[in-house]
């Protein structure tokens, strides 16, 4: 995609950095976890001694960034293969959580509509189409899965702020006829990885937009990590929209676009 790449050349340009895309294979044509694995297979290569000394790299400076879906294979990449002592970068993790939805604030929100997300992450597992219909009914989950709501009530992780009128409900398990184990996975839901996992995290960067249906995720994720002693600096637009990011390159030059941009490249600037 045009505004990506232009990002990266940018990023590239700008810290005189080594910036690599991962083109990873895309569902459903290859459902979960294919675009994890190749997230994780890049990376891990790319880290090999020899490889880094080949592109001039410093190990210490190597961060893992995203937007989109792009955040949450991050979010979840780093879980899988970062160490310590490494920066990584988290763009507007887009974390698919338990229920279909925290608030119905942003139910038709720009670019990314409720329905539309819950049809793109149901396709990233099965092209069951029952599935997007349970899903906005909250009766996706199966039987044997309340281990996983160990967190819930999912509001308390939201600043007060943000908490709205929202009144959790509890999850119908067991609808659906058809059990996909996906959804019972951690590298498919960032969110659910236990605390131990997170306190292993580095130095992380949040961006979120207000107008963004996966913004609760955003804000969830940050008082989680911050919660188990992860530092993390956490940008909120209240002017942003979801994507705004892939709008900076002619036609549009989106001025919140070119914002985070720049937000973006600043922290990199201070802590890669």
């Amino acid at each position: 995609m045009l505004p990506y790449d232009y990002l990266n050349r940018w990023t590239a340009n700008q810290l005189d950095a080594v910036v690599v895309r991962i083109d990873y294979r895309l569902a459903p044509q290859y459902p979960f976890p294919a675009a994890l694995e190749d997230c994780v297979l890049v990376i891990k290569y790319f880290l090999q001694d020899t490889i880094l000394k080949k592109y001039g790299v410093d190990p210490t400076r190597i961060c893992i960034s995203g937007d989109s879906s792009g955040g949450t294979l991050a979010t979840a990449a780093t879980q899988l293969v970062c160490c310590v002592d490494e920066d990584v970068w988290l763009f507007g993790p887009g974390a698919v959580t338990l229920r279909p939805l925290l608030l119905l604030y942003y139910e038709y929100g720009p670019f990314l509509s409720r329905e539309t997300a819950m049809k793109l992450a149901c396709l990233y597992v099965t092209e069951d189409t029952a599935q997007p219909q349970a899903m906005k009914r909250n009766e996706h989950m199966p039987k044997g899965s309340r281990h996983l709501f160990n967190f819930v009530n999912w509001s308390d992780f939201l600043p007060e702020k943000y908490k709205k009128n929202y009144v959790y409900t509890e999850p119908t398990l067991g609808k659906l006829n058809v059990f996909y184990p996906a959804l019972v996975d951690s590298r498919l839901s960032p969110l659910l990885v236990n605390d131990s996992q997170l306190q292993s995290l580095p130095l992380t960067y949040i961006l979120t937009c207000e107008h963004d249906f996966l913004r609760d995720d955003g804000l969830i994720y940050i008082t989680r990590l911050r919660n188990v002693g992860v530092q993390v600096t956490h940008d909120h637009l209240e002017e942003g929209i979801h994507g705004a990011i892939s709008l900076i390159t002619e036609p549009y030059n989106l001025h919140v676009g070119l914002t985070i941009r720049d937000k973006y490249i600043s922290w990199l600037e201070k802590n890669l």
